[in-house]
């Protein structure tokens, strides 16, 4: 059975293909959608006004008129569609103005006829689709649907093919999801019908590649089933260029060697101070690289006390990497050598290639690095720091604080603000690489090699793009069970919709896609650079919670409310304080305080009633995360309620009893260096601010939802 359809549509696209089009008609649209079972209401084609009165007869009430025409896409706009026609009169005044409106739209347009389809029952209109994105590939969206498809703009995606549970997820997962279930007294929709439509429409479009976009507008949802009004397939014109695929084996061999190297060469190194290749030596040597250091200069017999080559060919033994210090027109001679000297691993530093219009240079070198089996790094970057091999091969400043985030930048300015960052707030590193214009070693290469890697704890990459979305999906969906996955994606147009020619295709903005798809890998994004900076630094932090229940413990009112509403924004859950928890509470705050959630033990109480009721949050099985609001007072001075703090956690951590605790902390400067305190002591505080431990928190909560430690992961 499948193999009949699969033949039935590859017939019909090959005939669609040998007249030179790219969109099918209506009832080509129907013989699909049969094919793949996509409910469709009963239709014909009447190429004439008399076979538009039968066939309106024939479904024996109103009926839906549309225009028929290979030439006409969106068929409303050209006045070719008459909803609720019945009666023979009524039916062929109605083809007349059909036919009237297509002409005056596109004199030149094919008509092919008219088509008649029964009028279906009132219901919640919806739209099912699919389209494909430069990143992604295959992508199935569902969202509200009918003319106000591009208006509401409530649509969620997933990549293709999705199997009936992760179709069923796309219900709840659109702003409007409570309308499917049914609101004032109306029936829900039936959920499983609207699931398989969208779930066939996957298949389909993974099964013909050659599909380009797929539209079910409206999907007409009742509590009975779900049928499509209307179905448009667009074809793509020219197939999709693949990208080469390494395997994880590959991979990993290779990262192992660029990322844990014994020799390293250094292609342009120089005498010079001021010159790239100086400053990469400087920083190899200096920064204590206990492998080998090869300079290569043509010129030069000896660079900072090594001796130099006049070519990478002549170094002798193995080489792990090759740095390329050297002008872009230089780079593929000396690639070639590379290449012939079997090194695995090129970094190239050097611009001038595809960011500056310079295509045929960076393909000329993407050409000889597969050939001859090398894997390039840039151009265009400022280098990489591994920071566990003491190796800071780069022209920036060094860095040498060893810790468990790794850090990636598509950019050399975010580059230097994330090595600024680190070192501002002393947070130790595993790696910080430049991408620069990815020409071949990208995201998903250095995330494969991240969740292995035994000193990567926490992963955190800004990117303006990614050059295989499945490739990087596939590698995060392998690494966010065991490590979290931080992502920075820039540039959040929607400008590749402007010339979809589907709804699906103009609602699959860039962002939207992103947003759903990293979700649906279990990746973190953050909506800006200094949270992904916070999330990388703090995630390592935080044990991983073990329930939903969070409790606010504040000294201050005000900042119990601003807690509370940051809990909310971030989707957590304020716990509902049963009676006897309530009742152990008030034992420890004065009577004018108010227990609840928040537990407002008011400002200026001693630091013995901050210790007693933190002993208590941490004690209560029931709690699974404290978010601590500190006011500054003579009473309980910064650092007191520092050292107190941190001496609670630290005694129930040593009995077992590990909890994300998150704290505010409100005063004059002196709440700084008590911040600082109690981060180094495994508690995430922040002066000044209400929002970032709340956020960091929500952001350790959807690592543990997607890591599997918690329920409702995406």
């Amino acid at each position: 059975m499948a193999e009949d359809r699969v033949l039935r549509v590859r017939t019909l696209l090959d005939s669609v293909r040998a007249e030179g089009r790219t969109a099918l008609t209506a009832p080509e649209g129907k013989v699909i959608a049969d094919a793949y079972g996509i409910a469709v209401p009963g239709e014909e084609l009447a190429t004439d006004v008399d076979e538009a009165v039968a066939y309106a007869a024939r479904f024996g009430g109103p009926v839906v008129m549309k225009i028929v025409s290979p030439d006409i896409l969106h068929k409303t706009d050209a006045g070719g569609v008459i909803v609720g026609v019945e009666g023979a009169a009524d039916v062929r005044a109605a083809f007349h103005k059909i036919i009237d409106n297509a002409r005056a739209y596109n004199a030149d347009a094919r008509i092919e006829g008219v088509q008649v389809q029964e009028l279906l029952p009132q219901g919640q209109e919806v739209i099912v689709g699919a389209v494909t994105d430069p990143t992604f590939g295959k992508v199935v969206a569902f969202g509200l649907g009918g003319v106000l498809v591009e208006v509401l703009k409530d649509v969620t995606f997933r990549l293709a093919p999705v199997d009936a549970d992760e179709a069923l997820s796309m219900l709840d997962s659109i702003r409007s999801a409570e309308i499917l279930r049914g609101v004032r007294g109306q029936a829900g929709v039936d959920r499983w019908a609207v699931a398989e439509q969208i779930r066939r429409v996957s298949q389909l479009v993974t099964d013909f590649p050659e599909i380009a976009e797929v539209d079910l507008n409206p999907v007409i949802a009742t509590a009975e089933g779900a049928v499509a009004a209307d179905i448009r397939v667009i074809l793509s014109e020219a197939p999709a260029k693949q990208r080469r695929r390494y395997s994880r084996e590959e991979i990993l061999t290779s990262m192992r060697r660029l990322m844990q190297p014994a020799s390293v060469a250094v292609i342009g190194a120089s005498n010079e101070q001021g010159k790239i290749g100086n400053s990469v030596m400087r920083n190899l040597i200096d920064g204590g690289f206990a492998g080998d250091i090869h300079p290569v200069n043509p010129k030069a017999d000896d660079i900072l006390g090594r001796k130099a080559y006049k070519s990478v060919t002549d170094v002798p033994g193995e080489v792990d990497v090759a740095v390329f210090a050297i002008p872009a027109k230089f780079v593929a001679a000396a690639l070639e050598e590379v290449g012939r000297k079997k090194i695995p691993n090129a970094v190239l530093i050097p611009s001038g290639f595809a960011e500056t219009g310079e295509h045929e240079l960076q393909a000329e070198i993407v050409e000889i690095a597969e050939r001859h089996g090398v894997r390039l790094l840039g151009p265009n970057i400022y280098g990489y720091y591994s920071t566990w091999q003491d190796l800071c091969a780069t022209f920036c400043t060094p860095y040498d604080v060893k810790g468990g985030v790794a850090l990636t930048s598509q950019s050399g300015g975010i580059g230097m603000a994330i090595l600024g960052f680190a070192r501002t707030t002393k947070t130790g590193v595993s790696a910080i690489v430049g991408l620069g214009n990815k020409s071949d070693l990208d995201e998903d290469d250095l995330l494969t090699w991240f969740g292995e890697d035994p000193h990567t704890e926490c992963i955190a990459m800004h990117l303006e793009d990614l050059k295989d979305g499945r490739a990087f999906v596939e590698a995060a969906r392998a690494t966010v069970p065991k490590k979290p996955v931080v992502v920075l994606k820039a540039g959040r147009t929607a400008a590749g919709a402007k010339a979809a020619g589907s709804h699906t295709g103009a609602l699959a903005g860039d962002n939207a896609v992103y947003d759903d798809i990293l979700k649906q890998a279990g990746v973190i994004r953050a909506p800006g650079l200094n949270e992904m900076l916070e999330y990388a630094r703090a995630l390592p932090v935080l044990p991983a919670p073990e329930g939903d229940n969070i409790v606010i413990i504040t000294g201050a009112g005000g900042s119990g409310v601003l807690l509370s509403d940051a809990v909310t924004d971030n989707g957590l859950s304020l716990m509902e304080i049963p009676p006897d928890l309530d009742e152990a509470f008030r034992k420890f705050i004065p009577p004018f305080g108010a227990a609840g959630n928040p537990v407002d033990i008011t400002g200026g109480e001693p630091p013995s009633t901050y210790e007693a009721t933190i002993r208590l949050g941490l004690e209560d099985p029931r709690i699974h995360a404290l978010v601590l609001g500190y006011w500054h007072t003579i009473v309980t001075p910064p650092m007191v309620f520092a050292e107190l703090t941190a001496r609670v956690v630290a005694e129930f951590r040593q009995r077992g009893i590990e909890k994300p605790v998150v704290a505010s902390l409100a005063g004059d400067v002196e709440v700084e260096e008590a911040c600082q305190y109690l981060y180094e002591r495994g508690v995430v505080a922040y002066p000044y601010t209400t929002e970032k431990p709340v956020a960091v928190l929500g952001a350790k909560y959807r690592w543990a939802r997607a890591a599997g430690l918690l329920g409702g992961g995406s």
